[in-house]
């Protein structure tokens, strides 16, 4: 079976499969719609999902797989997707990363209507910007792992760009996702990784203070999720097809990080990524790595030159993670026999490397700071989550910004993180320019989530140019639940 895309003609056909053959094809194209004048057809419902043969969990899926199909749209041309929703609750559908509307974005804090329980909904949209993006769930699970992106809600979008991209032969779609969350309590997050490794020590000290101060009166650490699979296109490691490839190839590697909170690594043994685009955008020049690094919701694109023979797995950098099911096995025509894995040398994810390092962005007309604070186990357990002291309610949906921007002004956003945890911070219905990465200043990568480290400032500019109200928040499922989240607004 092969990863690769099909023709667009080949679109049409998967609309009748049933969730069993479903389950071979982790990466299919969606079907044309049966019902007329629809151009693509989601149905949300809960089916059986096997991860390995004796491994099979009942997840909410699309179209009974996960990933969800594989949505290639033509940038500039307009769309029409039908959702069918076969569950017990309302549900949204966000188009991760598009400059849509915000009744269509699919985030009800925006305004966007919820697929009601046993109900559809049609959208229309004019697909953009071209390259990777996502589609996937934008419902709260707070306490409850089932919902949300906790379930198998998530599938890659590759909107076609007017021109070529770049020189490849062929792409492979990879959808990395963990299942079976559970419930533990606390522990450090490592960021060792991420470079540079400047903190601000106020931040610190404020974050470890107040975090003292909880355990000292006998606060628990507040609840953190886990998880038991995990998968790379909903299968575990030796347990799906591989990636065939032939010596010589260059192969455009399209990743997406589909986790509910895990920031995850992927390196291939003897080979380099060079980076082309990040979040469906072109670098300013492809930048060759030994490996990546995705916070939640981060894609990536990279081109690896098929130049070094034999049974490999690509896979996570963690021992652990990758022994639980985190890689896949590429395999080289002509060659058999057991994959091999094998560490790429030490090195560090410093965003600033993608961009023009020392470059000055222009100046912003307004800047906004942005202060990211946690609240120990304050909400039966939980971790509370606050901007600036504000935590977004969640018996209900604010109706007024807390940002008010004017179309067509440049915007910064300094955030301040006051707690050890990284924060993969995401602003819907826009890209925003990377300007300054823990001191360090940069400019011409543009994306739609960025890793915040812990004790850290970031700084991202955007231009206000799609009205309507913007939802911003922590992608990690269990701190946007928890408070992590605000709105902008403008007209």
């Amino acid at each position: 079976m092969s990863l690769f895309p099909l023709s667009r003609r080949n679109f049409l056909r998967a609309a009748g499969a049933s969730a069993a053959s479903s389950l071979l094809s982790p990466i299919t194209l969606l079907s044309q719609s049966l019902t007329a004048n629809a151009d693509y057809t989601l149905t949300i419902a809960t089916t059986p999902l096997e991860l390995a043969p004796n491994r099979i969990l009942s997840v909410t899926t699309y179209n009974g797989q996960f990933p969800g199909p594989l949505l290639r749209f033509k940038e500039g041309e307009r769309v029409t997707v039908e959702v069918h929703n076969q569950t017990d609750t309302p549900e949204q559908l966000h188009w991760h990363g598009q400059f849509v509307s915000s009744l269509v974005d699919g985030a009800a804090e925006e305004g966007t209507p919820f697929i009601p329980p046993r109900g559809s909904r049609r959208i229309s949209f004019v697909p953009g910007p071209s390259g990777l993006r996502f589609y996937h769930t934008h419902v709260r699970a707070g306490a409850d792992l089932s919902e949300g992106q906790y379930s198998g809600l998530v599938g890659p979008v590759y909107i076609e760009p007017k021109q070529h991209a770049g020189d490849y032969d062929r792409e492979v779609f990879l959808t990395l996702k963990e299942f079976q969350p559970t419930l533990s309590r606390g522990g450090d997050m490592a960021m060792d990784f991420l470079a540079p490794a400047q903190t601000v020590p106020a931040l610190r000290d404020a974050g470890e203070t107040k975090m003292k101060s909880s355990l000292a009166r006998g606060m628990p650490h507040g609840y953190e999720v886990g998880y038991d699979s995990f998968t790379i296109n909903g299968r575990m490691l030796g347990h799906g097809e591989p990636v065939r490839v032939k010596q010589g190839e260059r192969v455009l590697f399209h990743i997406l990080n589909g986790s509910a909170g895990e920031i995850r690594s992927l390196a291939l043994p003897g080979h380099t990524f060079s980076i082309i685009a990040m979040d469906g955008n072109l670098l300013p020049r492809p930048v060759r790595v030994p490996g990546l690094w995705l916070g939640t919701a981060e894609r990536i694109s990279a081109i690896i030159e098929m130049n070094h023979p034999g049974m490999w797995v690509m896979g996570d950098l963690a021992d652990e993670d990758r022994h639980h099911g985190m890689g896949i096995v590429v395999e080289y025509a002509g060659y058999n026999g057991k994959p091999q894995w094998l560490p790429p040398k030490p090195f560090k994810w410093n965003y600033a490397h993608f961009g023009n390092p020392g470059a000055n962005p222009a100046q912003p007309d307004e800047t906004f700071d942005m202060l990211f604070e946690k609240q120990n186990a304050a909400l039966d357990g939980f971790n509370q989550w606050t901007i600036n002291g504000v935590a977004y309610p969640m018996d209900q949906m604010m109706t007024t910004p807390s940002f008010h921007l004017r179309k067509g002004k440049r915007y910064r956003i300094r955030m301040r993180n006051a707690s050890d945890d990284i924060h993969p911070i995401h602003l819907h219905r826009h890209s925003f320019e990377l300007t300054r990465i823990a001191g360090q200043p940069t400019s011409g990568v543009f994306k739609d989530v960025v890793m915040v480290g812990g004790y850290q400032e970031v700084e991202i500019d955007f231009i206000a140019d799609n009205p309507g109200l913007t939802l911003f928040h922590c992608h990690q499922q269990l701190h946007m639940d928890f408070g992590f989240m605000t709105l902008f607004g403008y007209v």
